[in-house]
């Protein structure tokens, strides 16, 4: 990475400025422990590795996004399927526990929404330094109202949702809009994401600098720069 040529720093929205405390996964986990589902360190990194693939538009997301179009329920009950298939358990059990364990879910997951303590100071170093700031998120609708609440809307240039332009990473195109609307090449760019299947791959076929947000080291492997904190964003600029 030649860190002197970039000009505009993209960040992910969900899982990497917008976090939830607890987590989605600390919640279904505790649940299933509660009801004597047992799995290991080894189970739990392979599931969550899953939820990471399955959310990067994944060909089963979109089957998924299809079927249940108009059964929001029905949705997040095959979820928990898939997610507890993921975790190791059998498909049939997973389908006797996936209405139960849902319904949990929705009843009792309700998690405060938070932003690293170290992002605005960072963000705020960032734009002051010159380098353009955007937001490429694979939600539906437009994300400006909800960087207004987070109190980051001051930081960027621009945000750019999936929805808006039809394309979700990891798309090459909805990388190809955000370039457009950051005025900058590819080799310019840096793209910062805690999504390895969404944010990296994406990033990575789209020509630009990849980043990986990984605080829990959930992808010790991977073919790019990784953080665990904000704070060590400015020693990869140096």
């Amino acid at each position: 990475m030649n860190s002197n040529q970039i000009k505009a720093i993209l960040f992910d929205l969900d899982g990497t400025l917008r976090h939830h405390i607890p987590t989605g996964d600390e919640v279904f986990l505790d649940y299933l422990k509660s009801i004597n589902v047992d799995f290991s360190e080894e189970d739990k990194i392979r599931a969550a590795h899953w939820e990471h693939y399955y959310f990067a538009s994944s060909p089963e997301i979109q089957e998924d996004s299809k079927t249940f179009k108009d059964d929001s329920a029905g949705f997040w009950i095959n979820f928990s399927k898939r997610r507890m298939v993921a975790l190791g358990l059998h498909q049939t059990r997973a389908a006797e526990l996936a209405p139960k364990v849902s319904a949990y879910m929705g009843e009792n997951y309700k998690p405060e929404v938070y932003v690293p303590e170290e992002a605005p100071f960072i963000l705020a170093k960032l734009r002051e330094a010159g380098y353009i700031l955007g937001i490429v998120t694979n939600r539906d609708e437009p994300v400006h109202e909800e960087l207004k609440t987070l109190s980051l809307d001051s930081f960027f240039h621009f945000s750019l949702a999936g929805g808006e332009v039809g394309a979700f990473k990891p798309e090459t195109r909805i990388f190809e809009h955000a370039l457009e609307r950051a005025g900058t090449s590819a080799p310019e760019t840096m793209y910062v994401g805690d999504n390895y299947f969404a944010d990296i791959v994406g990033s990575l076929r789209a020509g630009l600098v990849p980043v990986l947000y990984d605080p829990s080291r959930l992808f010790p492997d991977v073919e790019c720069a990784v953080i665990r904190n904000f704070a060590e964003l400015p020693d990869l600029l140096k």
